[in-house]
């Protein structure tokens, strides 16, 4: 049995802490070492069990750190007015960031007028629009792709809402696209690489226009909803993790799904739900 463990990756659980190790060639040589690991201070087990380089969380990924917004002190008594600044400049309030997929649409259409949304799509959205209001959130603001299939499934969740205090925009920058190479490839989805130039700033533009910390002066958290495309939301989320933008292939979204994006005061980021489409029923999942 032991044998067949040789070069996997395996847990030691031990009374101080957990550690990674992996097997050696030799069974009796490896439990050893293991029961060894299980008396090593986890300060140490941190450092010797790490099998994979660290990137460092950026602080600053949104250039809106407070220590970035002001004048450097020159030292001295110009510590205080530094310091004083600081605390001026420091967010208080969480920025959240609901990211919605357009329903289910024509996909035989040639122009985008003739992408419309199917009986499913528009299903898919109204449902999307009776969840955000069970949610309950004191909603802002909802910005729309321009394409059709957006601008539709916006309309039927819209239709769902109290929309008195929602501010509704539209914005040709989240249109579909193509953000960036995705690591690995795909054979059957190949665009030529100045797609990807010209699609990657476009959408990496939205990202920086819609992606940063609360502004100093926001004295209360905020819900923003986003309604487009797939390949834009997948993309978004690999920038605000922090992680490697060539993933975002490798996520697959349902139509009419919900992802939330929490942007804490600090400028930490993190993902409440990523493609939920819990509030559709089976019959409704679709991908394409």
């Amino acid at each position: 049995m032991m044998s067949r463990l040789r070069g996997i990756l395996a847990v030691g659980l031990g009374a101080v802490g957990a550690g990674v190790f992996y097997y050696t060639n030799d069974d009796s040589k490896t439990l050893q070492a293991a029961q060894k690991f299980r008396d090593v201070p986890v300060s140490v087990q941190k450092i010797q069990s790490e099998p994979f380089p660290v990137t460092k969380w950026d602080s600053n990924w949104d250039r809106r750190d407070p220590s970035y917004l002001v004048k450097p002190s020159k030292g001295g008594d110009d510590d205080l007015r530094y310091q004083k600044e600081i605390e001026e400049k420091k967010p208080k309030a969480t920025r959240n960031i609901i990211l919605i997929r357009h329903g289910q649409y024509n996909l035989s259409g040639k122009s985008d007028v003739e992408r419309y949304l199917t009986e499913k799509g528009v299903e898919q959205a109204k449902l999307t629009g009776d969840r955000l209001v069970a949610l309950n959130h004191p909603y802002d603001r909802m910005v729309r792709s321009t394409m059709t299939r957006a601008q539709q499934t916006g309309d039927h969740i819209l239709s769902r809402m109290n929309t008195d205090n929602l501010v509704i925009e539209n914005d040709s920058m989240l249109e579909e696209g193509a953000p960036f190479p995705p690591e690995p490839p795909r054979k059957t989805w190949e665009p030529a690489d100045y797609i990807f130039y010209q699609d990657g700033s476009r959408i990496e533009a939205a990202f920086r226009n819609y992606f940063y910390r609360a502004d100093h002066r926001q004295d209360k958290e905020t819900y923003d909803i986003i309604v487009c495309h797939a390949n834009v939301i997948r993309y978004f989320i690999c920038r605000a993790l922090q992680l490697p933008p060539e993933a975002w292939l490798r996520i697959n979204l349902h139509h009419a799904s919900m992802s939330w994006v929490r942007i804490r005061p600090n400028g930490r980021v993190g993902l409440l739900t990523m493609g939920n489409c819990g509030h559709l029923p089976p019959e409704l999942l679709t991908l394409e």
